[in-house]
């Protein structure tokens, strides 16, 4: 009886593992963050909720939770706040014609307008540096790449998403290149030209996109066919590519030594993103395959409920506006959560503890993140995909061998190798396969479906979805222990 009365009764005194309490903080960071939009705080609040953080997570009791996420939420709140006043500056530029000049962070798109769209960093307006990052539009001016240094005139405009202020069809006054440029982008561009040798388009801007995460290359029929197929995650810098290229390097070498297969994964996971660039899906899935991959070189693994908001809050420190509006960075936690939570419930939960084949593992994870990703879709595009899933059962599983092929094929070109169109036909082969997939489906009348749903509608399913992997959990007593080394990273 004594011990009954000291196990349960007395169960908030017990000792909660530092992970988790980091855990929890680094989620109330986050979502302080995010209410900063709605509440403000001030710095002296902020060191407050600090104060109290760090006493709870000394303290490292079930008691102390809900003030450890109460202080944590405040010092979100206060740190979103200052940056929000901070972007306050451009409210009173609205409506003026102004001079900007910055970096053009990522690799330029076009939209069917024709004009061009930029987002620069590092910005000077009238010669004043500037905080945040804003987006322009120009119109469409070739030559202009990722890295390179472009001024313009414009009328100023309300911002969006994480943009606090935009400048439209702004009259470009110049474009250069940065003191030391972009390497990464270079060396991109240097190696897809030689795949482009061998291989025709558009099958070769496809390949690139699996190597590269390079979008914009591709012609914008395709790229609207992949976007209706809910393929558009295979070609964009995201955790899916970096996940096929880290492991490679990692089983490859480990029969030399662990250590050697770390430093070359490591090597991997910082080229890949100088390549592809600092995006807000790639800044996640840079961070994720790094954190996880010392964690495996160290005989650990992280847990998926530690590692989500950990790797949320440290990507929200740098650039609170990801949290504000920034559907790349969504996308990305809401992807990565299916994946690493809904999918191995699905699989446990309907299939036992067999490990799941790579078609099983394909499917669940393709329905765990489509289910998950929904409500970012809709309510920001009013439109879902109906043909995803067929899609990416198609294509997904060949994706590892494209990206070996077209690896491959580049290589031949720059050292010279002779019969070289040997890989490079059933390459092309390969990636028009894909392409006429994409193309097949986004063509089919039911390919999509217009849901314009209320936000509190998207909310209760949020919570329905919630306790249905609440039920799939209790019913397969499945454990989250090493889900960081399963799936996509």
């Amino acid at each position: 009886m004594l011990a009954f009365y000291t196990q349960d009764m007395w169960w908030w005194k017990q000792r909660i593992h530092v992970s988790w309490n980091i855990a929890l903080a680094c989620a109330g960071f986050v979502g302080g963050v995010a209410l900063s939009l709605v509440v403000r705080s001030t710095f002296f609040w902020g060191c407050m909720g600090a104060f109290v953080a760090i006493a709870c997570i000394m303290y490292g009791r079930v008691l102390t939770l809900p003030l450890l996420l109460l202080g944590c939420l405040v010092v979100g709140l206060s740190y979103g706040s200052a940056h929000l006043g901070e972007r306050g500056v451009y409210d009173e530029m609205i409506g003026r014609v102004l001079n900007v000049k910055g970096r053009v962070r990522e690799d330029p798109s076009k939209a069917a307008s024709g004009s061009t769209s930029l987002q620069l960093d590092t910005v000077m307006i009238n010669g004043v540096a500037m905080p945040g990052s804003v987006f322009m539009s120009v119109r469409s001016v070739p030559g202009v790449k990722r890295g390179d240094i472009v001024e313009g005139t414009g009328e100023a405009k309300a911002g969006f998403a994480n943009f606090p202020i935009s400048f439209s069809l702004t009259k470009l006054d110049g474009v250069g290149r940065s003191r030391y440029g972009d390497v990464g982008r270079v060396v991109r561009d240097w190696f897809a030209d030689k795949v482009r040798v061998v291989i025709p388009e558009p099958q070769a801007s496809l390949g690139i996109g699996f190597l590269t995460g390079q979008k914009s290359a591709l012609p914008s029929d395709v790229a609207d066919s992949l976007k209706v197929a809910g393929l558009t995650h295979i070609v964009v810098a995201s955790g899916y590519n970096l996940t096929i290229l880290v492991r490679l390097a990692r089983k490859v070498l480990l029969r030399v030594s662990k250590f050697l297969s770390a430093v070359s994964s490591s090597f991997m996971i910082l080229a890949f993103v100088a390549i592809t660039g600092l995006s807000p899906s790639m800044t996640r899935a840079g961070l994720v395959s790094g954190m996880s991959l010392l964690s495996w070189y160290y005989g650990h693994a992280f847990h998926p409920f530690v590692l989500l908001p950990v790797a949320a809050a440290i990507t929200t420190a740098l650039q609170p506006s990801y949290v504000w509006g920034d559907l790349g960075w969504q996308l990305s936690f809401s992807a990565f959560a299916g994946v690493m939570v809904v999918a191995p419930l699905i699989q446990a939960y309907f299939f036992g503890r067999a490990p799941p084949g790579v078609f099983r593992q394909i499917l669940g994870e393709t329905v765990a993140a489509h289910l998950v990703t929904i409500p970012v879709i809709a309510l920001c595009f009013g439109v879902i995909s109906n043909v995803a899933i067929i899609a990416n059962l198609l294509v997904v599983p060949l994706v590892p061998l494209a990206m070996l092929l077209t690896f491959i094929c580049g290589m031949g070109v720059v050292i010279g190798a002779p019969f070289i169109s040997v890989v490079a036909t059933p390459t092309s082969w390969l990636l028009e396969y894909m392409v006429g997939v994409a193309r097949f489906v986004s063509e089919i009348p039911w390919a999509q479906s217009e849901l314009g749903l209320p936000p509190v509608v998207w909310g209760l399913y949020v919570l329905v979805l919630c306790g249905v992997c609440c039920w799939m959990w209790r019913g397969s007593h499945y454990s989250f222990r090493g889900g960081a080394e399963g799936g996509v990273i």
